[in-house]
């Protein structure tokens, strides 16, 4: 069910790309966009440089920015099977059926898969925090404290956010016998260490980026400037997204805190911790949403029991095919829902107009005009392989004059992409070809391609590099 998706060119968020694969794409050596946290230095180079391998392997496969943005989502996919794994073992602590109710709702919950295999810090450090939960719970060793503790710190670099709720788990192992904390702490700083080196290696100082993002995000509220939501956004959405189905998770959870507390008490830390923070968006709380819904399964398969003990003859044998269907039927509901439906198309717009543009063999240079955002949303930009040039109107060299710069340097490239609404805005040379409608943004734009070559050799002030450093984006 993950697998598939990662072909599905549907983006959540633009930092999967411009945060991760963006910054993996230019460490082999190509050209690519540089935001503001590269510019800034507050983003690890651990995750880039893990995704460089599956993108230089994509790219070989398939040339041209498809598979670069396939190849690591696969990776991603394939990662999100921890959560599965763990929520078996989770339940095998318990019964086989716990085992198997627990897997199963893991397997099949519209929230997991969606988010499987989108390449972001959220989904890929709860991959590693789940494995690390269950060997710092249940009978522990040396060997588990110190893998358990590697996981966490693993996580920690990935997402550090999340370091409260990984807190949880750590002071659980710790809690009757403080020498469990030794193992541990080895583990973790093993893998600070190889951290440590991936800094190095790429001429930074050890660990400097993690304190320019809080001083940047925490203490300047950098974040902020991106949107804001009250204390309790997080819960709304949750009970948005989750409707009715709301009621019957709810006595289920209750029975899940008697097999693994620990799980709740870690979600509800991460989701008071990120309810503190004024800039809020979904996918911070993946991991609440995943360590939920394994505790309401490990609570449910308890229903398995009851209806086994209590009710006639006939309706035991059926007593576990109906939680699971009932799993399968609400998530199958929940995902059809208008709501999702809003999710699941995020970037297909814009992934329209990116291959417009990369199967067009007359194209050399590419040129914004007006969009919402200086930049291509999605997957556009990735290996595009052309100078890309942005004009925006809070660029402070526009000056309200975006017509007249666009017919100025439009010798420096022959495809626009824009909104229609401004198609008369542009040189009368460039013509509508395609339209997609950007789903982040809810905006009609399109390509606008004149005849013609590119002068590669000019010097323009609007490369969008350079626009972004003056945006400060």
């Amino acid at each position: 069910m993950r697998l598939p998706l990662a072909f599905w060119p549907n983006v959540i968020h633009n930092d999967e790309i411009y945060q991760y694969l963006e910054p993996a794409w230019r460490l082999l050596g190509h050209q690519g966009v540089v935001t503001w946290e590269w510019r800034d230095g507050i983003r690890s180079w651990f995750l880039p440089t893990l995704f460089a391998g599956p993108i230089a392997l994509g790219d070989w496969l398939a040339p041209g920015g498809w598979g670069a943005f396939v190849a690591p989502r696969l990776i991603a996919s394939l990662a999100s099977l921890s959560i599965v794994v763990t929520a078996w073992h989770f339940g095998e602590r318990i019964s086989r059926t716990h085992a198997t109710v627990a897997a199963l709702a893991v397997t099949v919950w519209f929230e997991l898969i969606y988010f499987a295999p989108h390449t972001l810090s959220e989904p890929l450090a709860t991959a590693v925090i789940l494995p690390a939960a269950y060997l710092l719970t249940g009978q522990l060793s040396r060997s588990r404290l110190f893998m358990g503790g590697a996981l966490l710190a693993l996580a920690f670099v990935w997402r550090f956010q999340y370091a409260p709720a990984s807190a949880v788990f750590a002071l659980g192992a710790c809690w009757r016998d403080p020498r469990n904390a030794l193992p541990m702490i080895a583990g973790g700083l093993a893998t600070l260490t190889i951290a440590a080196g991936i800094d190095v290696l790429h001429g930074s100082t050890p660990f400097a980026w993690l304190i320019l993002n809080i001083q940047q995000n925490l203490l300047h509220d950098r974040a902020s400037e991106f949107g804001v939501a009250p204390p309790f956004a997080y819960v709304t959405l949750m009970l948005s997204l989750w409707s009715g189905a709301t009621l019957l998770m709810l006595p289920a959870l209750r029975r899940g805190w008697r097999h693994a507390p620990l799980l709740i008490v870690a979600a509800v830390v991460n989701i008071a911790f990120h309810s503190m923070i004024a800039h809020k968006e979904y996918r911070f709380i993946f991991l609440s949403i995943v360590l939920l819904v394994i505790a309401t399964g490990l609570g449910s398969a308890d229903w398995v029991r009851l209806i086994r003990q209590q009710a006639p003859r006939a309706w035991r044998f059926w007593a576990l095919p109906i939680v699971c269907g009932a799993w399968v039927l609400l998530s199958l509901s929940l995902s059809a829902t208008r709501f999702m439906h809003e999710y699941w198309v995020l970037g297909l717009g814009e992934a329209n107009l990116a291959a417009d543009l990369s199967s067009d063999p007359e194209f050399c240079g590419l040129a914004l005009y007006g969009l919402p955002a200086p930049f291509l949303p999605g997957r556009g930009q990735l290996a595009l392989g052309r100078p890309v040039y942005s004009f925006y109107p809070s660029d402070p060299l526009a000056k309200g004059q975006l017509p007249a710069l666009v017919k100025m340097h439009q010798q420096e490239f022959n495809r626009i992409v824009g909104p229609m609404t401004l198609a008369s805005e542009l040189p009368s040379d460039f013509s509508p070809r395609g339209c997609a409608l950007m789903s982040s943004d809810d905006v009609t734009a399109c390509v606008f391609a004149r005849r013609g070559t590119c002068d590669l050799a000019a010097s323009s002030p609007f490369k969008i590099n350079e626009v972004l450093t003056r945006l400060n984006y």
